[in-house]
């Protein structure tokens, strides 16, 4: 029995291997379209199995909590406050980017017109115009499903978070008629989340051919360039999560280690995978089995995929002020307090869009005369960075639900201790 358990190998491990070999298969079949389509179809494959059970989860595990809230006033109270601390961390971090990115001064570093790319961003163009022309009132219509069923097909989160509200009011309104509902969504989302844990198993795999394509398709040379503009961003994000989130977990009385030890394979397979729909599921299960009630977390995980971006927003300043310097375009501090205005907006009236975080970019630095054909420049590198910027928009999603979780005294401590101490003997076993 001791021999089998030495040679086992954890998710973590099997998806860090990935990982290695995913990124050694890139540089062996540089450019080879063979190779490139096999491991482009695995990949979607793996995001296809997730997504499937992304909306299935969502719809039961927030019906069930906001039926067993039973309180609108609640409901309302708990959003309010989500939305709040979302804003506000979204703008810490909007702030810090424009800051390093004045220190560092990145764009400074490189002839913007000495470079060339052929990468295509014209299906990106069109979709930012397409949401600049929409505007507000469009965005908050938008909010409001007039087909549930479509909603859920085209996987538009907000829609369907909203009318998992509404129905999880009205079950609870009907009072012990709703209970076979509710029965029912628990029992949902437990055939979900069996599932997750079968798909999860197919994970490194799925790691293996993303960061596979990525490399075939671009190479490493498409960083060398910029590395340093990459190596920046990076360095923000790390700040953000080690110092800034820090302060707000002790704030809340835990310590943020303990909270990044427990999602320490879904931080891996985010960062792998630059898909925050990948580890949504785990994500739900994991934070409930950390000591947060399961209706604080089926409300603020769901709602901070589409609203609380913080990786997200750290690369859109440092990008913004990059391409300005690039040009030798020089921001005052109002017209940088304008962008961060601007970058708050556009970042939430875009969220789920595909490519949202480049999206946001194409509408922001036409406002600051930044030519649009500027980005074709940092294209390239958009899916080395999305890696990273996924993942701090996990890890800042996960300590959303133990703050609301705190401020509504529906954090237990000792759970949530109890929980890290298990899944720490799990990993060094």
């Amino acid at each position: 029995m001791k021999e089998k358990r030495f040679f086992r190998i954890t998710l973590g491990w099997q998806i860090m291997l990935g990982l290695l070999l995913g990124i050694v298969l890139g540089i062996i079949f540089y450019k080879n379209q063979t190779a490139i389509t096999a491991m482009q179809s695995i990949g979607t494959m793996f995001i296809s199995l997730i997504q499937m059970i992304v909306m299935p989860i969502v719809v039961s595990c927030l019906t069930v909590g906001i039926a067993s809230m039973g309180d609108i006033r609640k409901v309302g109270r708990i959003g309010g406050k989500t939305l709040i601390y979302f804003e506000l961390m979204t703008t810490i971090a909007i702030i810090i980017g424009l800051v390093v990115a004045n220190i560092a001064h990145p764009g400074s570093f490189i002839d913007v017109h000495a470079m060339h790319s052929s990468v295509d961003i014209s299906k990106y163009v069109s979709t930012a115009q397409h949401s600049k022309n929409e505007g507000l009132w469009s965005m908050l219509i938008g909010l409001i499903p007039t087909n549930i069923f479509g909603s859920l097909s085209k996987g538009d989160m907000m829609p369907v978070i909203v009318f998992s509200v509404f129905f999880g009011l009205g079950t609870a309104a009907i009072g012990e008629r709703g209970q076979v509902i509710i029965d029912f969504m628990n029992a949902v989302s437990q055939v979900m989340f069996k599932i997750t844990n079968w798909v999860m198993h197919l994970a490194p795999i799925g790691v293996c051919a993303l960061i596979g394509v990525t490399l075939a398709e671009l190479g490493i040379g498409a960083l060398l360039p910029l590395g340093y503009f990459v190596l920046l961003v990076y360095l923000t994000m790390i700040f953000f999560v080690l110092i800034v989130m820090g302060i707000v977990a002790r704030l809340c009385h835990f310590k943020l280690h303990e909270l990044l030890v427990v999602i320490k394979n879904e931080i891996v397979l985010a960062f792998s995978t630059a898909s925050s729909e990948a580890v949504m599921p785990k994500m739900i299960e994991k934070m409930d089995h950390f000591g947060v009630s399961p209706s604080i977390v089926s409300f603020v995980i769901p709602t901070g995929y589409t609203f609380n971006l913080d990786g997200s927003a750290i690369y859109q300043s440092i990008a913004a002020l990059f391409l300005a310097q690039a040009y030798n375009i020089h921001l005052s501090l109002g017209q940088q307090i304008t962008l961060m205005i601007v970058l708050m907006i556009t970042s939430k009236g875009m969220a789920g869009v595909p490519g949202a975080s480049f999206v946001v970019l194409l509408a922001t630095v036409s406002t600051i005369g930044v030519p649009m054909s500027g980005l074709t420049f940092i294209a390239g590198i958009d899916r080395f960075v999305d890696m990273g910027r996924t993942a701090v928009n996990v890890v800042g999603n996960s300590l959303a639900t133990v703050v609301i979780g705190s401020s509504e005294h529906e954090f237990d401590a000792n759970k949530a201790a109890a929980y890290y101490q298990q899944t720490r003997k799990k990993q060094v076993s």
